[in-house]
């Protein structure tokens, strides 16, 4: 019995320290880069690296936020071409505002789009219901860079190209989000609902009442995946906008070093500045976020 014990406390041990020897390995990228913005070219680009900067200056956030300007804010009216622009601020002020728009309005319109669409397809019996799911798995196995000319031909000719919309509106049809969610609904017990429909409730009752409060963690995970992938997502944002007013913090970084030479210290502020907007969003749903990779591991 004692050998047993002593064994389990080696194991806990050991993993406790492959843990925190793992978390200390995922932050130091942002410990870096968040040190390195208030790091001086010179300590930045010196031979042996300081690990804590020597001395503490602003000079990469003065020169983020004042290289360009833009409007503060513009609003586009979709179809139309029509826009809207407020007073001029630091363009990077504006970059932040339009990659946070633009992730929380993706994140927004997929969770919902997708979750009626899971529910739909986990609980609903219709013809061609099997072929609709075959059609959405497959979409996930294709590339983005194969449908991006159709894209690009359907925003301009919707008026939206160079807008924010032309980027979140390619992410809201996100085929790994109604699967997800699909995956959740299906454990949605058949009974509660029939109860929920004898009672009287109506489609959207059942729905709204029932079947979205368990699909909850899984809804919370899909926001976080959408959040971080449309954040990241350069390579549309690349080809869809191609103004100061439009272009989001990824873009607007990337050409400002075009612009300039290669400046580290410039790439850290403007990396720690967007990085604070996906922690926020990762704490607030962090629960939903375990709670659902939890279930989906139960559920295999």
């Amino acid at each position: 019995m004692k050998t047993t014990s002593t064994k389990s406390k080696c194991y806990k041990i050991f993993a406790v320290a492959v843990i925190v020897i793992l978390a200390i390995a995922f932050a130091f990228p942002l410990y870096w880069i968040v040190t390195g913005s208030f790091k001086t070219a010179k300590a930045i680009n010196a031979t042996s690296p300081q690990w804590w900067p020597s001395e503490w200056v602003l000079d990469n956030y003065q020169k983020l936020f004042s290289k360009q300007v833009a409007p503060l804010w513009s609003i586009h009216i979709p179809f139309t071409g029509i826009t809207f622009a407020g007073p001029v601020v630091p363009a990077a002020i504006r970059w932040l505002l339009n990659t946070i728009f633009m992730a929380v309005m993706a994140m927004l319109l997929t969770c919902a789009t997708a979750a009626m669409a899971g529910y739909a397809l986990a609980k609903k019996r219709f013809f061609g219901r099997t072929l609709v799911f075959s059609l959405i798995v497959c979409a996930m196995a294709l590339p983005k860079q194969v449908i991006l000319i159709p894209l690009l031909r359907e925003m301009s000719a919707l008026n939206l190209y160079n807008t924010i919309w032309a980027v979140i509106l390619p992410i809201v049809g996100w085929p790994f989000g109604v699967f997800l969610i699909k995956q959740f609904a299906e454990g949605i017990p058949s009974e509660m609902m029939e109860a929920a429909r004898i009672d009287g409730a109506s489609e959207w009752k059942t729905f709204s009442n029932v079947a979205l409060p368990m699909i909850k963690p899984g809804i919370g995970a899909l926001a976080i995946f959408t959040f971080i992938s449309s954040w990241n997502e350069y390579f549309m944002q690349l080809i869809m906008l191609t103004s100061t007013e439009t272009a989001t913090m990824p873009l607007g970084i990337a050409k400002m070093q075009a612009e300039n030479s290669t400046d580290f210290g410039l790439i850290m502020a403007g990396a720690a500045l967007a990085a604070v907007p996906i922690i926020i969003i990762f704490l607030i749903f962090q629960k939903y976020f375990t709670k659902g990779i939890t279930m989906g591991a139960v559920k295999g």
